[in-house]
Parts: structure tokens; sequence; C-alpha cells
């Protein structure tokens, strides 16, 4: 009995290993643009493609709808979800006020001991942004922003910011694009001027700056989408 027992656990560990390494790979390749918005996604390719059964696959598919990024159709296929432009309006309006909320947060707790994580992430964004590496500016910059959150000490805020910059990626990777890569040295730059305002616990000052850089990228966003999409789409910044 006890070895049934155990067997059923290995299998129901396998399987939801199987289920995690699935919803990882196409969690990232859908964030980074590698599948594209409509791109099917066939439950017996997927399983074929990373040699298991279709039961991981088919859960991999139903987390990764739970989080808006795939849809499935009436006819019961699942494709990779539309990027919707028409709600960038409320999706900017709420990421301004992250950027906000979290960095008044982090300057008003601001330890010596607790800017580490901080520093370390900006590191890695310089080094991206200097390397032209889209995607490793794209995951630095989440990372920057989430440690700065995590150090605000609220965790709704954290957990909320951390969605929204996830929701961003795809647009965040189109937008640099525009720059063929070279992300210009002032995102870098403002980086440094909101760490130097949280560890000095200038409240006020975070607060301006970060909603600044906010309201720069939105507007950058939005002068690329009017320029580029077929169908222009007027995205007040607030």
């Amino acid at each position: 009995m006890a070895h049934i027992e155990s067997e059923e656990s290995d299998f129901r560990r396998a399987r939801g290993t199987g289920t995690q390494s699935v919803y990882t790979v196409l969690r990232k390749e859908i964030l980074d643009m590698t599948l594209l918005p409509g791109d099917a996604l066939e439950e017996v390719r997927l399983s074929e493609r990373f040699g298991m059964s279709r039961t991981p696959v088919r859960e991999a598919l139903l987390r990764l709808s739970g989080e808006g990024l795939v849809t499935t159709l009436p006819n019961r296929n699942t494709i990779v979800s539309q990027i919707d432009f028409a709600a960038l309006p409320t999706y900017f309006d709420a990421l301004t006020l992250m950027y906000r909320v979290t960095t008044r947060g982090a300057a008003q707790r601001a330890r010596a001991e607790a800017m580490g994580n901080i520093r370390k992430r900006q590191e890695e964004f310089a080094a991206a942004v200097k390397a032209r590496d889209a995607l490793a500016m794209i995951e630095a910059n989440r990372e920057f922003h989430v440690a700065i959150a995590e150090l605000a000490g609220n965790s709704y805020y954290t957990a909320f910011f951390s969605r929204l910059l996830d929701e961003g990626r795809r647009i965040l990777r189109l937008y640099y694009r525009t720059f063929d890569d070279r992300l210009p040295r002032q995102y870098v730059d403002e980086h440094e001027e909101m760490i130097a305002a949280i560890e000095k616990r200038e409240v006020g000052l975070a607060d301006k700056l970060a909603s600044k850089h906010a309201e720069q990228i939105v507007k950058q966003i939005q002068d690329y989408l009017a320029r580029d999409l077929h169908d222009p789409i007027d995205l007040p910044a607030g």
C-alpha cells in the first residue's frame, strides 16, 4: 500500500514539474514576443515539442489563460492573446500610480542595508542597455522596479505592480524595436536619480522622479503606437 502511494506521489510530482516547465517556457516566449499575438498553441504539437503527454500541456495552458496570456476560442483552439490596445489608457494610469506609490514607499522605508538588491538590479539593467539586449533590458527593468516595491513593504502593491510589469512586456518589446534596441542612456540615469532619492529618504523627490519616469515612458509608447499602428489610437496620459 505504501509502495502504491509512493508511486502516485511520484506521478503527481512529475506531472507538476512537467506543467511548470511548459508554463515557464511558453510564458517567457509569449512575454518576449517569440510567440506573437494570435499564434496557435496546439496541444498535440506542444506535447511533441516538450516530450510529454497532453495533460501537463493542457494544465499549463489553463494557467496561462488565467493570466490572460492565452485565449481559448469557441472552436476550442487556443491562441496567444491579442494585445488590447484599447485598454492601454487605463493600464497606463495603473502603471503610473504603481511607479509612484512604490518608489515613494521605498523612500519612506529606506535603509542602507536594503539597497543592495536595488543596486544589483540597476547594474543588470545598465549592462543590458549597453549590450543592446532588449529581452535582458525588459527583465532587468522589471526586477529593478519590483525590488523597489519590495522595499516599500506592501506585498499587495508588489504583486499588482509585478503583474502590470509582466503585462507590459510585449508593449515594451515592440517599443524597443523602434530604437533598434539602442535604449537611450537617459533611462539608466533616471533609475540612478530614483535610487539617490530613495537612499536620502527624500519622499517628495522620489515621487516626482517616479512620476516623471513613468509619464515619459507612457508618452513615448503612445507616440510609437500613434505612428506605427495602421489605425492610430488616441491614448491620453491621464
